[in-house]
């Protein structure tokens, strides 16, 4: 299950996932966006579950969980990269645009984390990966509701880790650095040259980057590893 699921590093995943044999279901506000992914996960020889979801919604959550029960019986993988910004300084930052970012970022991951666990617990196995960000740790003018959110996440992921390992279920953080992604696109030439000045290897990220990341913590090969917060970020923050 992989939310935000229609374009950017939600898409990545997928495609990553479905790459390496995975049954996927796509969820996101825009269903139309959806199919055309799906289309894209099915050329992998898998199978793709569709559905408009809107995470900050509890209902709407509950609802496309209890689809994916309906269809495919278990859930073993969730990824939270459903995210949205509304940037601005803090003293004029709308209380409602605040509300709306946590709403979305760090409640939706919450509810889905709540609705997948039940399921979890009982076939005692299952990998959450919640998908932050490089400003949660280092910062960021004019972000700071969505900073908020995606250090929330962070704390969460040790959280829940902490409260399920013993069912043998992982619960891990990707946070990825500058990616070339929607949310980038739209950067001024000036302020991307500034931001690559701070990485190391002196590119931006690909959201397939940030995916093969994520598949990597869903495997067998980091059974491992939980509670841990993977930077993703070519050396732009270094923990």
């Amino acid at each position: 299950m992989i939310t935000g699921a229609s374009q950017g590093i939600g898409r990545a995943c997928a495609l990553a996932l479905a790459e390496a044999g995975a049954d996927v279901a796509l969820a996101s506000r825009n269903a139309d966006k959806l199919a055309a992914v799906a289309q894209e996960v099915e050329q992998f020889g898998v199978k793709s579950l569709v559905m408009s979801l809107d995470v900050a919604q509890p209902e709407s959550v509950k609802e496309g969980f209890a689809r994916i029960l309906e269809a495919w019986e278990r859930i073993e993988v969730l990824v939270n990269n459903a995210g949205i910004t509304k940037d601005n300084l803090l003293m004029r930052m709308k209380v409602e645009d605040w509300d709306t970012v946590l709403r979305t970022n760090l409640d939706g991951a919450f509810h889905c984390i709540r609705a997948v666990l039940p399921g979890m617990v009982r076939q005692r196995s299952g990998r959450i990966v919640n998908i932050t960000s490089v400003v949660a740790q280092a910062g960021n003018a004019g972000q700071s509701n969505y900073i908020a959110s995606k250090a929330g996440l962070i704390g969460l992921t040790k959280a829940v880790a902490a409260e399920v390992g013993s069912r043998n279920i992982t619960v891990n953080a990707v946070a990825p650095g500058f990616i070339d992604t929607a949310m980038t696109a739209h950067l001024p030439d000036a302020i991307k040259n500034r931001i690559l000045s701070m990485v190391p290897l002196n590119r931006m990220g690909t959201d397939r980057d940030v995916a093969l990341a994520v598949r990597f913590l869903v495997t067998d090969e980091a059974s491992y590893i939980t509670g841990h917060c993977l930077n993703v970020n070519g050396g732009m923050f270094m923990a």
